[in-house]
């Protein structure tokens, strides 16, 4: 049996693959033109990985969805929404920190120096340190600072409390601090 605008609702409930098949087919211009509203000043890269969580978060919450194909159309907007919205914001923060990272290594370099080595030098002294960190110390930062995640969204994918995390974070930073403070005593 094949997915049609009368029964596709029920088939992406049971997990039917041509179910998902045929939303994608049917909603990927919907799609794709608020993700590309939203995301306009952003990279394709970007607006693609968007499109693609929207169709796999349909795909994890069909069973969610109650009402009737009409409702659908609704129901898969707003979720394109908001996950741009968020992949907007995501990649606001990378930049904001990029651009910080920028003008402190251009404040703090020296002449001649090659600012792209030094920022690779320095990131790949951080991986080191964070290296060294417990198996769940290491995932949080990693959660934290490489795929900014918020302290919640890490607590609920670890199952631990906000909290928890929070402290972790916070001894985290203390330990690499203590780290990197030891490395300039022996230089």
């Amino acid at each position: 049996m094949k997915s049609s605008p009368t029964n596709f609702i029920k088939r992406l409930k049971k997990k039917k693959e041509d179910a998902l098949e045929y939303i994608i087919d049917s909603y990927m211009p919907l799609v794709k033109t608020i993700t590309t509203k939203i995301l306009h000043n952003h990279n394709r890269l970007d607006v693609d990985e968007c499109i693609n969580d929207v169709f796999l978060t349909v795909w994890q919450n069909a069973h969610k969805f109650k009402g009737e194909s009409e409702d659908f159309r609704k129901w898969i907007g707003m979720i394109t929404k908001y996950k741009a919205i968020d992949r907007y914001r995501q990649a606001e923060k990378r930049n904001v920190r990029e651009q910080h990272d920028e003008s402190f290594l251009s404040k703090s370099s020296t002449p001649g120096t090659d600012i792209s080595i030094l920022r690779r030098e320095e990131k790949n002294e951080l991986l080191a340190a964070i290296s060294q960190l417990e198996e769940l110390d290491r995932d949080i930062f990693m959660m934290k600072y490489y795929l900014d995640l918020s302290n919640i969204e890490i607590a609920d994918q670890l199952n631990l409390s906000k909290a928890a995390v929070d402290n972790r974070l916070y001894r985290g930073k203390r330990r690499l601090a203590s780290n990197v403070k030891l490395k300039e005593r022996l230089v």
